[in-house]
């Protein structure tokens, strides 16, 4: 066996146990765990957490508490919420902040930082 065969089969090895992983660690998070005040609106027995990330997403960053947040960036991961989060037309500024901090994204990149600078409020 070569050394570059060697280097190949570590890797593969280890892509395979952090999928493992990440598998596992998705199936220990259920939607039961998330405060009950983000699904007002829905049954949350009915949310599928890959058809609606978008959604979940935005809920916990809008309205979520910090073990929201936890969840919900155990099972996605930073850089999956920081791409979501960058479609979004609109976000609070304080989680544009927290999220630009986090993935090391600058502000600008996202949307919702550029469509809340092109919609100034009120001036009273």
């Amino acid at each position: 066996m070569t050394l570059r065969n060697a280097k190949r089969i570590t890797q593969k090895r280890e892509t395979n146990n952090a999928t493992q992983m990440n598998n596992k660690r998705k199936s220990d998070i259920n939607i039961m765990q998330f405060s009950p005040h983000l699904f007002w609106d829905v049954e949350r027995e009915k949310i599928d957490f890959n058809r609606n990330k978008k959604w979940l997403v935005h809920r916990v960053l809008e309205y979520g508490l910090l073990k929201d947040w936890v969840l919900v960036s155990k099972y996605y991961g930073i850089e999956e919420i920081a791409q979501i989060t960058i479609q979004f037309k609109e976000l609070d500024k304080k989680s544009i902040s927290f999220i630009s901090v986090l993935s090391k994204i600058p502000k600008e990149k996202f949307l919702c930082y550029n469509t809340t600078q092109l919609n100034p409020g009120h001036w009273y």
